[in-house]
């Protein structure tokens, strides 16, 4: 079996357990996790963008404390958006406002993963044509990938040959249980978890870390920032 690398393809991993189970002081016991989409950004300092969220939720809760508390994650960087444990009523009201493009409960999903090359469209047998020459074999492109993590020793993330990330990356090498900084590589330019509150009968078999516990996403992410593997 002969491997080639994609020319410059880079890496960037994101560990985001399938779902959320919350318990924030100052809300509703039957409050739920709701998550709030809002659009465009604003303002392009972060720190604007989520002091907005704030002012956002302070007439539903009454202060803004209890507003900053009902926050559990905040959307500040690519989009403007925030995932709140709301009551029905409330997000009812937020639904209603002309800023608010959608407030979609959150549910928890079972991963899948069966033939993604062939669902696709991709020739993974092709050495000379297809999307991958089309694309130039991802040189340049930083992936981003949300999933259930990554396995940082698979021959797919083998960062043999490659470079440095591009000056504009802004991202972070997040460590946790069985994931150091040396996971990271300059094929694995960043990895981030994200679990905040979650109760331990749901984290059961996932690791507090950017590590994969189930393979869905170290399949993701090497089906599409892998080596290639030609047979």
């Amino acid at each position: 079996m002969n491997s080639r690398p994609f020319s410059s393809i880079i890496l960037a991993a994101i560990l985001c357990i399938q779902f959320f189970a919350l318990t924030v002081y100052g809300v509703h016991a039957s409050s739920k996790l709701y998550i709030v989409y809002l659009g465009e950004k604003r303002h392009n300092d972060p720190k604007l963008v989520t002091a907005s969220h704030y002012e956002m939720l302070t007439p539903l809760f009454g202060s803004k404390e209890e507003a900053v508390n009902s926050i559990v994650y905040s959307y500040k960087h690519g989009f403007s958006g925030f995932a709140a444990m709301l009551s029905e009523s409330q997000a009812q009201i937020l639904s209603e406002m002309p800023d608010v493009i959608s407030v979609t409960p959150n549910h928890k999903f079972t991963a899948h993963t069966t033939r993604s090359w062939d669902f696709l469209g991709l020739d993974y047998n092709s050495k000379d044509n297809g999307l991958l020459q089309k694309a130039n074999y991802g040189e340049d492109i930083i992936i981003g990938v949300i999933d259930s993590g990554i396995w940082p020793e698979s021959e797919s993330f083998d960062a043999t040959g490659y470079g440095p990330a591009p000056k504009r990356w802004r991202g972070i090498c997040e460590t946790g249980a069985s994931f150091g900084a040396s996971n990271c590589s300059n094929k694995i330019i960043g990895a981030r978890w994200y679990a905040k509150d979650m109760s331990s009968r749901d984290l059961k078999g996932e690791y507090l870390s950017p590590r994969d516990g189930n393979g869905h996403g170290t399949h993701t992410a090497s089906t599409a920032a892998g080596k290639a593997f030609i047979f």
